[in-house]
């Protein structure tokens, strides 16, 4: 039995915070965030929204989008570093909110990696018979642990929430391959401090340059396949230099790559989730695509996902 996604669905924040809207409050400016990361313009949720509350309008999209019904669910997968609270988890939260009583739930925290570590969380479930449909949630609201005078950081994040439905699917379709990996060592360089993000931006991105491409290759190489293979690669949208490495690394042109990073900053756990939904309404990601998804975080933490595409 194959694991794959049967539904997807995102929701953003309708407020549209730009460049030129951060030149007002903090030293920067537009070219210098467009040329150092390729970020245009991102979403903040407003005070009353939080994460629970994105991660529901998400769900909400990829259940309709799975056609099933949240009784159907089993267990609810939601990963996280923004939790509304400490506890219950933004899981829980999502559960009742949803209507999705006969479903397990809990939070993955392992940062813009999280969605990765909830979709091979997801797999083990399916493919051990022990569930049959699966909820995983990429949801932040980064806003709240941001600091609005810090220019280095608080060009970069923005909230939202993206979601897939992970179920059985049809023999060859589903997900082929995987690496999930973690070093500890590097958690000085990312992580929050009185409620605060703090970042080491030249070491995360150094490690992120280095991770992405060998992640991405060696997940092709444990499904038997090539570099030729790919239709599409989905990268965490952090930052264009890093992800165009990794597209470099696979030798695919810009056009087999999801680009949202301008359109929605660096969402964290949500990017990847995010841009599957956007890209399959564009109608670049297709039946039997193959794609490479691939994400780094704050822990430090990595995942990669060869999926062929379909139900």
């Amino acid at each position: 039995m194959n694991a794959g996604i049967i539904g997807i669905g995102k929701y953003v924040p309708e407020k549209v915070v730009t460049n030129h809207d951060l030149e007002k409050i903090m030293d920067t400016t537009d070219e210098w965030i467009r040329t150092r990361t390729g970020i245009e313009e991102r979403r903040i949720a407003p005070d009353h929204m939080d994460t629970s509350d994105l991660a529901y309008e998400a769900a909400k999209v990829a259940i309709e989008n799975a056609s099933i019904h949240p009784e159907e669910i089993d267990l609810i997968l939601v990963a996280t570093v923004t939790p509304d609270q400490p506890f219950p988890s933004v899981g829980c939260m999502l559960q009742e909110k949803l209507g999705a009583k006969n479903a397990a739930a809990m939070d993955i925290s392992a940062a813009c990696a999280g969605f990765m570590y909830g979709m091979i969380t997801a797999k083990q479930f399916i493919e051990n018979n022990a569930y049959k449909h699966i909820l995983i949630v990429g949801v932040e609201k980064l806003s709240k642990i941001m600091n609005w005078e810090d220019r280095n950081t608080a060009v970069l994040f923005g909230d939202g929430a993206g979601a897939a439905v992970m179920g059985p699917v049809s023999k060859d379709r589903g997900i082929l391959s995987f690496e999930l990996g973690s070093d500890g060592s590097g958690g000085k360089h990312l992580y929050q401090e009185k409620d605060i993000i703090q970042m080491n931006g030249r070491e995360v991105f150094k490690f992120a340059v280095r991770q992405m491409g060998e992640s991405s290759i060696a997940v092709l190489d444990k499904a038997g396949l090539t570099k030729e293979d790919v239709d599409f690669l989905i990268p965490h949208q952090a930052n264009i230099r890093i992800m165009e490495s990794a597209r470099q690394r696979l030798e695919l042109p810009e056009e087999k790559m999801s680009k949202t990073v301008h359109k929605y900053g660096n969402t964290s756990a949500a990017s990847i989730p995010i841009s599957i939904v956007d890209e399959v309404e564009a109608g670049k990601i297709n039946d039997d695509d193959v794609i490479v998804m691939v994400g780094f975080g704050g822990g430090l933490t990595w995942g990669a996902i060869v999926m062929k595409w379909g139900k």
